[in-house]
């Protein structure tokens, strides 16, 4: 047992003894492989070293050398410069040189040209005295004879080239306008409207005709005085006539005649109160009228005066056709002409709508109704290119190519067969003089021309003229008729001076 134990701690010892000596060979020869592997590696660091110091020197040798090759171009680069220099100093002094021998040549050539020119001038002296003598003209006779033929010869041809031009331009618009004109005028058909200047007024019975007439006529007299229009009550059965060339006086007349009718009591104080109800009534109808015509025409932006100015037009007439139905048609053609011209539309129609407005002025101001109208479109605020129209549209000169096409229009609904009789025309400015020569006069609060123009009634203020005044107003209305106006047979002239006292019993 202890020889075994001896044995195994023998072997042990030698175990470690001999492991010992293994490691101590081990790390031995791991030391060697070391310091092997380090010096490989000094030298493979001094080889690398040698052949980066080499490579240095030969970059350092190349990048001198190209700075030495840089240096030799940049001097010869210096060279040439310079020596262009020197060749350009020599070229300025060659230029310089033959410069100054030009300035002397043209100078020598300036004196030979003021002699030559001299020489001339006293040769062209004495060739224009020749000539004056030979001629007999002085020179600005002949500068004129000469200006005054190479006019002529301009004028001709500028004349003949102005007929060519035109020719060449009618033939071309002729065929076009042609064309629009019709087109606008197939697009747009109305009716004819002729102009009467009566209204019949039907009756329920015979009976009717006494209580209109009144006690001696006060009743008749009174509806006259107060619509200013005259009432005829003749043998036709179970009606009565309105005449008056004034057909807003004659509808408002016609109106209120209706609502006596039915109403029944006809007496003076009720004629005033149904005769202004008529009015209010017709004053409606006229807004009506006036809102439709600027619905119809696609006209926007006028004013609510302008609209009853329109509407007005409505009982107005020109050479037997209805201005409204006419100012209407006027715009609608007009719109569409500018339409296919490409103008502006919206202009043409509203100067064809309003180009007639100033006859529903006529009555009031004096003047052509196409100034009336263009200051009343100024009034109201219409743009200018509008008015213009308004203006223009009976001129022979148009400022704008709306004008022209609103003229245009204007003519195309006039030449409409059957639509104007130029006899109505006459016969209404005939009695709208007669009442503006009445309506001169101081004193004058109302004047109605009846009677298709042979009588004027002048209806007077009482506190400002008196029966001799009454007279002699008379006869100086006469005086002035007979001095200014041109009309058939004879006009009466009736002054009418009336005074009431309104009392009420209460």
């Amino acid at each position: 047992m202890e020889l075994t134990l001896l044995f195994v701690v023998a072997a042990l010892m030698i175990g470690v003894a001999v492991g010992g000596v293994g490691r101590a060979v081990l790390v031995r020869g791991r030391i060697q492989a070391a310091r092997q592997q380090v010096s490989q590696i000094l030298e493979g660091a001094e080889l690398e070293k040698k052949e980066l110091l080499l490579q240095a020197k030969s970059e350092a040798s190349q990048t001198r050398n190209q700075a030495e090759r840089d240096i030799r171009d940049r001097r010869s680069e210096i060279h040439r410069q310079e020596r262009r220099h020197m060749n350009r100093e020599e070229n300025l002094g060659r230029q310089t040189e033959r410069m100054q021998s030009r300035e002397q040549a043209i100078i020598e050539r300036e004196k030979e040209t003021e002699k030559t020119q001299k020489e001339i001038e006293q040769g062209k002296a004495e060739g224009m005295q020749r000539l004056e003598a030979i001629s007999g003209l002085s020179v600005p006779q002949a500068q004129e004879v000469l200006f005054k033929k190479a006019e002529d010869e301009m004028t001709y041809d500028l004349a003949r080239r102005f007929r060519d031009l035109e020719v060449e331009a009618r033939q071309k618009a002729d065929q076009q306008a042609r064309r629009i004109i019709t087109l606008a005028i197939n697009r747009l058909a109305s009716s004819v409207v002729q102009e009467n200047t009566t209204n019949v007024i039907p009756l329920p019975s015979d009976d009717m005709k006494g209580r209109i007439i009144g006690r001696e006529g006060r009743n008749i007299r009174a509806i006259e005085q107060a619509t200013g229009v005259d009432v005829i009550i003749d043998d036709t059965p179970e009606a009565v006539t309105i005449s008056c060339f004034d057909p807003v006086r004659r509808q408002v007349a016609r109106v209120a005649m209706l609502m006596l009718i039915k109403d029944g009591r006809i007496h003076p104080a009720r004629v005033e109160d149904i005769v202004e109800r008529a009015r209010k009534e017709v004053d409606e109808e006229i807004w009506k009228a006036g809102e439709e015509a600027v619905f119809e025409s696609g006209v926007r932006g006028l004013s609510p005066e302008l609209i009853t100015l329109l509407g007005r037009l409505k009982y107005r007439y020109s050479y037997g056709e209805n201005i409204l139905q006419h100012s209407v048609e006027v715009s609608h053609v007009a719109g569409m002409m500018a339409a296919e011209l490409g103008a502006n539309q919206q202009v043409a129609k509203a100067g064809g709508l309003l180009h007639d407005i100033g006859k529903a002025l006529t009555h009031e101001v004096e003047g052509p109704h196409a100034e009336i109208g263009a200051e009343v479109a100024r009034r109201y605020g219409i743009p200018y290119e509008v008015e213009r129209a308004i203006m223009e549209h009976h001129d022979d000169e148009m400022g704008s190519v709306e004008a022209f096409l609103v003229s245009a229009a204007d003519a195309v609904s006039a030449a409409r067969p059957g639509v104007r009789k130029d006899t109505s025309e006459h016969y209404v400015k005939r009695l709208e003089a007669l009442e503006s020569v009445a309506n001169s006069f101081d004193g004058v609060e109302k004047t109605y021309a009846v009677q298709a123009g042979r009588e004027v009634r002048i209806m007077v203020k009482p506190d400002a003229v008196d029966d001799v005044g009454a007279a002699k107003l008379a006869h100086d209305v006469v005086k002035k008729i007979e001095e200014t106006l041109v009309y058939p047979g004879q006009i009466k002239v009736m002054v009418i001076r009336e005074s009431r006292n309104v009392e009420y019993a209460r």
